[in-house]
C-alpha cells in the first residue's frame, strides 16, 4: 500500500475544513491509499496528464502515484476552476 505525501497546500486545505467534510476526505485519500487507479477516478489531459482527480462530494482531489507514494497535490472545491489554475502555476 502506498505512503501517503500530502503537500502543504493540500493539509492547509484539508485543515480547514469542517470536521464532516474532513472526514469525507480523508476517508477518501485512505481509499485511493488502497486502490490509487480506481475506476471512478480520472487520468488528467494536457500538461496536468501526469495527474489523477478523485472527487468526494463537493471537493476535488488531484493526485499521482510515483513509485510506492500517493503524492497528494491540491484539494478543492469540484466546481471551481480555481484548482485547475493552483495546478497549472505548479507545473
Amino acid at each position: 500500500m502506498p505512503k501517503v505525501d500530502l503537500s502543504r497546500e493540500a493539509a492547509k486545505f484539508l485543515n480547514r475544513l469542517p470536521p464532516k467534510h474532513g472526514r469525507q476526505v480523508a476517508t477518501r485519500i485512505m481509499a485511493l491509499r488502497a486502490d490509487p487507479l480506481a475506476a471512478d477516478t480520472i487520468q488528467m489531459k494536457g500538461v496536468a496528464a501526469l495527474f489523477r482527480r478523485a472527487d468526494i462530494g463537493e471537493y476535488r482531489i488531484t493526485y499521482r502515484v510515483a513509485g510506492q507514494t500517493l503524492k497528494i497535490v491540491l484539494i478543492g472545491r469540484r466546481n471551481d476552476a480555481d484548482v485547475y489554475r493552483r495546478l497549472a502555476r505548479k507545473l
